[in-house]
């Protein structure tokens, strides 16, 4: 059986292997004393190495093997690839992380980002590879011509992959600040040397064989520990079948822990304090002098007792960090207030659906659910550094049957993931709720140095209610084996995986962006007669300017992982899924229709999302105030209005201006098998 497997497929399993046999030296060498930091360590150096050999032996400057691997890329392999493309930091950290916050409500993104490829499948992965070429520029601007289309193409592409790779490398800061004990802004810069070293060397070629790599380590780190925890609790090492049984475990202590006494009276402070709030808002600019002179006068009655310097210290830290004018106030105290707010509400109960106290509130859940649904269907069907895969196989039939492996591959982690938030919910519940704060484990604090886990005795009795813990959703999955008390080996392995999932996807986006600047801005319209080793050299010197861009916006610290890849499915649904669909099932679909539907429904997206999550920022001339939900949808879900305002403006422009000509004759020809149409 071994002598059957062909030389590529004896590689990856030598490589699964040896990073098994990795993991258990690690395992036995923490047994014996080895401390947790050089565990994270000896992951990080391990599997950026292993990348850095990968990207080092693929390395090329040949043109197609640095856009396209040359497509050659077997189908198996290739699903591979674009299931390690695919399954970002959003996917491996926040995906049960949002399923673990939301319960019902997160399944949309499930269904969405897998119901995506069924798009792919049918409607573009092989009438794109029967084109051949390299961008998604280059297909919308052979199918319409001319190169307004290509640029606004490109300015898509570079924003819906920025946008992502943002997310991703926000990840990596997490995984590296908590794991090897780095600042989070250094760990934004110390892994994206990671994430360099395999596009900058050998792109596509090389971005491929790493992330084939980087999906073992990321699917064996991801069900390892919730195989573990579905053992310990069940009996069961498989949790994709017992998880149901948990979930009624976890139904029972929410009812019982929700509607105590004491939570009661933590969600009763929290809305005193949201009231408190809005009364220094209202009283505004007063009230900011107010709360300097009180805390002034705190501090020097503080001073005259005899109390610990400590508390005089945290008041002058307190009246230090007040707000410099009404405007700063007004900004900060409504943030506070929305927080306290939200820990107010009474929680959702993780299995109801459409959650709501109102019939309207409810319909709103479910109008979000679907509309949720939509847009990371179309947008999986539409992000450019997804369909470049379909580029890299030999043939058509390959460029299928590879979406059926790569949809196998994603759906693995994806049934898995709903049973990691409730087997994590399950823990948080019954071991961590209701303990003193005094005896809270060591993870607690940890997470809380790197601000994904603050605890608040907001009721001053001692005691852990399940209102004052607050985990951000990017934190479950990275916490799952402390969280479960296992042994610090498994949160490395964990920590890898994440790794590997960001670096992946970020390798991948890095690769569109800077294709779309050198290839179809720089060559096809600057420097057609550049050569290839001066493009080269153009798109590798792109790589390093936009991902050090990409690291120093991430730092920031923008958003959640998964809000900000939503955002980035709306953006390349609106702008691509209706000029590539149109284009290639209507030939009527014109120039014109294109160019309008792509510059209305993106531009119609990014309005929604900018004056939804942004409106109050003057700095982007939208004035004051914010805007209030259409239809109560989510900036998430800004895509629907883009998408369906990008197909009406198509056919309605297309219907009143002239076809370009030959373009009956290009779509007989991507249609047709065994042909391939020329690009322009």
């Amino acid at each position: 059986m071994f002598a059957s497997l062909t030389r590529l497929q004896r590689y990856y399993l030598y490589y699964t292997a040896v990073f098994l046999g990795f993991v258990g030296l690690l395992a036995l060498l923490e047994r014996h004393g080895m401390p947790p930091r050089w565990v994270g360590y000896a992951f990080l150096v391990f599997t950026v190495t292993m990348y850095a050999m990968i990207g080092v032996f693929s390395r090329t400057t040949d043109v197609s093997e640095y856009y396209v691997a040359g497509r050659r890329v077997p189908a198996f392999f290739n699903g591979m690839a674009t299931g390690a493309d695919w399954m970002s930091a959003a996917s491996f950290m926040g995906l049960a992380g949002t399923l673990y916050l939301q319960g019902f409500q997160g399944l949309a993104y499930v269904i969405g980002w897998t119901g995506g490829f069924v798009l792919v499948a049918l409607l573009l992965a092989p009438y794109l590879r029967r084109f051949g070429q390299y961008t998604i520029p280059d297909f919308l601007c052979a199918r319409y011509g001319g190169n307004t289309i290509r640029l606004i193409a490109v300015f898509a592409a570079i924003l819906a992959s920025f946008v992502y790779v943002v997310a991703q490398i926000y990840g990596v800061g997490v995984i590296t600040s908590r794991f090897v004990s780095l600042q989070f802004e250094v760990g934004v810069f110390v892994g994206l040397a990671g994430i360099l070293v395999c596009s900058f060397l050998g792109g596509m070629r090389a971005v491929t064989w790493t992330q084939v790599a980087q999906y073992l380590i990321l699917i064996v780190a991801y069900l390892t520990p919730v195989a573990i925890l579905s053992f310990n609790v069940t009996g069961n090492p498989v949790p994709q079948m017992v998880y149901g049984q948990v979930l009624e475990k976890v139904s029972a202590l929410e009812s019982r822990l929700f509607k105590s006494e004491a939570e009661l009276a933590v969600r009763e402070l929290y809305r005193e304090r949201a009231d408190l709030y809005a009364q220094k808002i209202m009283h505004l600019p007063n009230s900011l002098v107010i709360e300097r002179e009180r805390l002034g006068t705190e501090i020097n009655a503080l001073k005259s007792s005899d109390v610990q310097m400590r508390e005089i210290i945290a008041l002058e830290r307190q009246r230090r960090e007040l707000p410099l004018d009404p405007e700063q106030a007004r900004e900060r105290w409504e943030k506070e207030m929305f927080a306290a707010v939200d820990r107010s509400k009474p929680p959702i109960p993780h299995a109801e659906a459409f959650p709501g106290d109102t019939q309207a509130e409810r319909d709103a859940q479910r109008i979000n659910f679907l509309a949720l649904i939509f847009c990371l269907t179309v947008g999986t069907a539409a992000l450019p550094h997804v369909l470049m895969r379909y580029y890299t196989t030999p043939t058509v039939a390959q460029a299928r049957h590879s979406v059926f492996w790569s949809l196998l591959f994603i759906v693995i982690l994806y049934v898995t993931a709903p049973a990691y938030a409730v087997f994590a919910k399950f823990e948080v519940l019954s071991n961590l709720t209701g303990i003193p704060i005094a005896k809270l484990p060591g993870w607690v604090a940890a997470w809380a140095k790197v601000g994904l886990v603050s605890i608040e005795d907001i009721n001053a009795d001692g005691i852990l209610q399940f209102a004052e813990l607050s985990l951000n959703p990017d934190v479950i999955v990275l916490a799952t084996p402390e969280i479960a008390g296992m042994p610090y080996v498994v949160s490395g392995l964990v920590a890898a995986g994440a790794l590997a999932a960001a670096l992946s996807t970020a390798d991948g986006l890095l690769l569109t962006i800077t294709s779309a600047l050198s290839h179809d801005v720089y060559y096809r319209i600057f420097r057609p007669q550049s050569s290839t080793q001066f493009r080269l050299v153009i798109a590798k010197s792109l790589l390093l300017v936009v991902a050090v861009f990409a690291a120093t916006v991430a730092a920031q610290k923008p958003g959640t992982i998964l809000s900000m890849v939503a955002w980035a499915f709306s953006i390349a649904g609106s702008a691509f899924f209706p000029a590539l669909v149109l284009g290639i099932f209507w030939a009527r679909a014109t120039r014109a229709g294109a160019v309008a539907g792509m510059v209305v429904g993106l531009g119609l997206t990014l309005y929604y999302i900018l004056r939804l999550e942004f409106g109050g920022y003057a700095w982007l001339g939208f004035g004051d105030g914010s805007l209030d939900p259409w239809f109560h949808l989510q900036s998430t879900s800004a895509g629907v209005f883009g998408i369906a305002a990008g197909f009406l403006t198509n056919i309605a422009v297309s219907l009143v201006t002239r076809p370009a000509p030959g373009a009956a004759d290009f779509l007989a020809r991507i249609r047709r098998p065994g042909s391939r149409p020329e690009a322009p």
